[in-house]
Formats: C-alpha cells, structure tokens, sequence
C-alpha cells in the first residue's frame, strides 16, 4: 500500500462499518501480521508516529486545525522492517473526545476495537500523566462492559483473562516539559508510566475513583512502556510538521521517535488470538467485520465467539488451501499419463503429504477433525479420478500399440493368406511375436494385461475360422489346438487379475503410510496448539506474580491475596485446557483410524474376492491340464 485507507467509518445512520475495499486488501495478506494502533485525545499528534512507523514523511492525516482530521479506523499494511515474511499494520484511529460527535459510546466503541484489533497499543496524550490524563482514559474502565471473554456466563467478571491475549500498552506523552524526577532523582521514563500508575490506600469513594483506571491498566495489559517526546518544533511551525526537514524538528524529539519506532519493531509481537493463533491478514480482515457488525447490531464482542467464528472461516480456507497444493502438484502429472501405478501413487502420497501439511499450517482448532476428514476424502475423490484418468490414457495407449504391431498380420489376413494348408501355424507366430513385442514396450502399464486379454479374445475368433480352413490340421489337432488356446486365454485373464491385485496392495500400502503421515501431523498440531495455551497462561501468570508482588511491596495485602487466587485459577484453567486438549487429540487420531481402518477393510474384502477368483481360475488351468 502506498498510502492508507479507511478501515471502519461510519454509516449514514450513525453505526460502524467495514470498508469493503480495505477488507479485500487485508484478504491478499497470507502472512502474519503486526498490528500496532494508536488512540487518544483528537489533535494530540497521533497520526505523526504512525507515518513514521510506516517510514514515510506522509500518509496518515495530520490535521493543523481545532477539527478532528481522522475519522474511523484507518489502515496502512506495509511490509515488516525487522521481521521476514509478516505484514506491519497501522491502525490510524479518530481522535477521542471530539466535541462534534453526537453517540457518546462512539469513542468507547473506538477504543475498543482499536485494543481488540491490535498487538500494540499506543496511547498518545499532551502534557503530563497527572491524574487527568489518567482520567482522560476512562475508556479502559468500560472494557468489561464492551468486551467479554466467554458467551456463557453473561453475568460473571472474565475481565481477569484480559491480560492473556490484550495488547503491549505503550504511553505516548507528547509536548512533555518536566524534568524525569522523583523525589529528586533521575527516573527512567517506564518507572514515571509507573508511578503514576501508582495506587492511593484506603477505601473512601475518591479514593476508589483514583485507583479504578489505574488498576484497569494494571491489569489488563501486561506489558507497559512510555516515551516522553519534547515538542517537535516552534509553534509556528507545527501546523506544516509533515513538510518539514528533519533539520527543522528537535534533535532530542527525533531521537525520541527514533528510540519509539525501534522498540515497537523489536517488541510488537505477531497479532495473536484468544488460545495463541497466529491472526495473518486476512484473518485480520475477518476479525474487524466480525467485531465491528457485533457492536453495530448493539450486542457486545466476545472472544470465545470470534475464536469460533475465526476457525470456521480458517478451517474451511484451509480445506481449499490443501486441496489446491493437491490439485495443482497432481495436475501437472497428467501431461505425463499415462504412468505406472507405483509412480502415480508415490506422487499421490508426496502431494497428499504436502496438502495436509498446507492444511495443518492455516487450521485453527478443528477439535473433532471434522475439516481435514473433508479434506481426506476431497482428496481420495481426485485421486479415483486421477486414477481413472490414467487408467484410460493407459489404455488407449495399449490399444494404439496392439493396432500397430497386429497392423501386419491384419493386412495378411484380409489378403487371405492364413486360410490356407498350413495358415494356422503361420497366424499362431504372428500372433506369437506381437505378444513378444507388445509385453516388452508395454514397460507395466495399468491396463497392459487388461488390454492384451481383449486383443486375445477378439483374435480367438479369428483362429477359428483359420482352423476351419486349414486343411492340413485333421479334426484331433483341431481339438488340441483349441484346448491351448483356451489355457492361454485363461492364463491371460489370470495375468490380469494378478495384476489387479498388486496394484491393490499398492495402493493399500500408499493409504497405510499417508494414514502414518496424518496422525504425526495431527498429533504435531495438537500438540502445537497445547503449547500456545501453556506459553499464554505463563506470561500471564507471569504478569500476574509481578503485579502481586508490587502490591505485596506497596502494602495491599488483600489485592495481592486475590491476585493469588487468579494465579491458581489460571493454573487451573491451563490444566483443564491441557487434559481437553488431549482428550480431544485421541479422540481425533481414533476417528482417523476408524476411516482408515474402514477405508482398508474396503480394499482387503476386494483383495480377497480377487484371490478367490485367482484361486478358482488357476484351479480351472490345472483341470485343463490334466484333461489335455
């Protein structure tokens, strides 16, 4: 993107919406995305840091009036600096508290979605962070009221689990012109973010007024940074900021934006979901219509929901995904067809492999394997038909080959020249030596027995009609001669029911190893997924056990105490959610194994109706034997 669009506006009844045209953007974004958004007051200078991120002079809209310039959501997708193969996505959000706006949640609903969309937040505000500011962000406050974690227990507080999966929280203070002390000693810039985040004791109304948004803060993101920016330049110059030299603008304010842009390159992580998911950019794009259609249709966005909503959407993108890598790798082979079995079917498996591997990289929580049991018997579809495809170009081929070498021996026959004394030895040598022929170009094609069983058949009639004319056979050797050539028919059809039944086992051993590839690579994401959850319940944790012990040093021993008990209740969960997990990974891995085990039982009771029919046919030769 060379400049940004509008992500969500606003309709002409008041109510959010998704711009169609960015959401087609985002859904040409296959790789994961960095998602870093920037909220706060209207003309605080948001939009300036966002450019810079973007490392562009220009892009989002500065503004140099007393009128919001930013409206909605706007986005700008531009590749990673710093991080191979992810996408940088730049929320542009409108400025809070603009006195033209008529909805009061309308801020509210910003904030939200700008914390629910992103992977960084960044708050950015003028001044100082004095108890106003604080204030200025009650946005934060009304999060458990906008946002839930669960769709059932309307009612309970999940507001806990906030810290598992919101965004880095970084404070911008913009025109800042006091000096970094405390107590008159130097501080560094995240410990007066803390300090100012500090909690009063006691329980009086102010009191718990003082401490509410500063414990929001606290506990609902876990990581917490600040960057104090002198102003840029002289006031006459700040409404023109976007065209000025970097020699016109403060060194000490460039090395600051210098030093912002750094860490949230180095430290933004990949956009994640609710159980660790990796959001690309089209799940991006999923997400933002999902949220942003739930608060228009007045109901409350919950985290559960879009993870269900989400892995549908990526489960059944996935299916098409796999099964693409399948069709494009197998379609290329049929150029060549026809092949041999075991070529196609070495193939078969190296593609189906690879699908579900593709399959496996894009799914999300396919608990009961529902989508790649869809995706295994898309494939095995297009494998009978692939299949089938060869079968025919085999044998077209078999036939084009019998045509040409039996060419001669038609021509010798139209001129009558095996219905005469002697006819039918010279008619059994050509026929002899096509056979010879044919078996050593037909190099193990799927259909050569087959065919070479009907050429034989059709040129049995033949023989007979050159018997009758063969006046030097007498009726005894006519009878004798008919005896072979019906133990070569039937050792011909036995021939081809013999290779029927390798390429049976062929393919029963191909279904039996892609079947062993499968379950490693369903056991590989099971597992995959577990450790996601485990990784986002320790760095909660791990948030937790530090706020607990700030409290523990600042005197709040009953915080702490109740911090306590959500450390153990996020053990708990992470137990629970473990044992599920792998609940549902057997239970996965035994319903594979039932189609599998379903799909062989198939092919074994084929194999044993062509052993029986093998058995028979050869139990017939041997009679024949012993007749002649």
């Amino acid at each position: 993107m060379d400049k940004p669009v509008c992500l969500i506006d606003t309709d002409s009844d008041g109510k959010l919406c998704v711009q169609q045209s960015a959401l087609q953007i985002l859904e040409q974004i296959q790789q994961p995305v960095v998602v870093v958004s920037v909220v706060g007051l209207y003309r605080t200078g948001k939009s300036y840091l966002m450019n810079r991120l973007a490392g562009k002079q220009t892009g989002f809209a500065l503004g140099s009036t007393v009128e919001s310039k930013t409206k909605g959501i706007w986005m700008w997708c531009v590749p990673h600096p710093t991080k191979a193969e992810t996408m940088l996505v730049l929320l542009d959000t409108e400025g809070l508290g603009d006195v033209d706006k008529g909805d009061p949640k309308h801020d509210t609903h910003i904030f939200c979605l700008a914390v629910l969309l992103s992977s960084t937040l960044v708050y950015n505000s003028r001044g100082t962070i004095d108890n106003k500011a604080v204030m200025d962000l009650q946005y934060v406050t009304e999060l458990t009221e906008c946002i839930k974690v669960k769709s059932s227990d309307e009612d309970a507080d999940h507001s806990t689990e906030f810290v598992k999966f919101f965004p880095i929280f970084i404070w911008a203070v913009r025109d800042f012109t006091l000096k970094l002390k405390i107590d008159d000693k130097d501080v560094t810039e995240d410990e007066y973010l803390e300090f100012a985040l500090k909690l009063k004791r006691g329980t009086s109304r102010n009191v718990v007024e003082y401490n509410f948004p500063r414990e929001c803060i606290q506990k609902y993101f876990p990581s917490r940074k600040c960057f104090t920016f002198l102003s840029p330049t002289t006031p006459d110059k700040m409404s023109c900021l976007e065209c000025l030299d970097p020699a016109d603008l403060s060194s000490e304010f460039l090395k600051v934006t210098d030093n912002f842009c750094k860490l949230v390159f180095h430290d933004s992580p990949v956009k994640k979901l609710k159980d660790g998911y990796t959001v690309t950019g089209r799940a991006l794009g999923h997400l933002a219509k999902m949220y942003v259609d739930t608060i228009s249709s007045g109901s409350v966005p919950c985290m559960d929901n879009a993870v269900i909503a989400m892995a549908k959407i990526e489960n059944e993108a996935a299916v098409k995904e796999g099964l693409q890598v399948y069709q494009s790798g197998m379609e290329k082979l049929t150029e060549s067809f026809p092949l041999k079995l075991k070529d196609l079917s070495s193939e078969h498996q190296h593609f189906s492999n690879t699908a579900t591997r593709a399959f496996m990289k894009c799914s999300f929580k396919d608990t009961d394997g529902q989508y790649l049991k869809s995706l295994e018997e898309n494939i095995n579809k297009r494998f009978d038909e692939y299949l089938c495809q060869n079968e025919q170009a085999s044998k077209r081929r078999c036939e084009d080959l019998l045509s040409s070498l039996s060419a001669p021996m038609k021509e010798t026959l139209e001129k009558g020249s095996f219905t005469k004394s002697g006819g039918y030895d010279l008619f059994c040598k050509h026929l002899e030596d096509i056979k010879t022929k044919y078996n050593s170009q037909t190099n193990n094609e799927v259909k050569a027995e087959e065919v070479l069983e009907e050429f034989l058949k059709q040129k049995s009639v033949d023989s007979k009609a050159i018997q009758q004319a063969d006046k030097k056979l007498t009726e005894k050797q006519k009878k004798i001669n008919e005896g072979k050539e019906k133990a070569v028919l039937l050792k011909q059809e036995i021939k081809a029911k013999e290779e029927k039944q390798r390429q049976l086992e062929e393919k029963m051993e191909t279904e039996r190893q892609i079947n062993e590839e499968r379950m490693r690579q369903m056991k590989k994401k099971m597992d995959e997924e577990i450790r996601l959850q485990k990784e986002e319940t320790e760095r909660a944790i791990e948030s937790k056990l530090r706020e607990k012990t700030d409290l523990l040093e600042k005197g709040f021993k009953e915080k702490a105490e109740m911090m306590s008990k959500e450390i153990e209740e996020f053990k708990r969960q992470s137990t629970e959610a473990e044992t599920y997990r792998n609940k549902e990974l057997a239970l996965m891995l035994e319903n594979s194994n039932k189609r599998h085990e379903e799909t062989m039982a198939m092919m074994m009771e084929q194999h044993r109706e062509q052993m029986m029919a093998i058995q028979k046919m050869n139990q017939r030769s041997s009679a024949d034997c012993c007749i002649s």
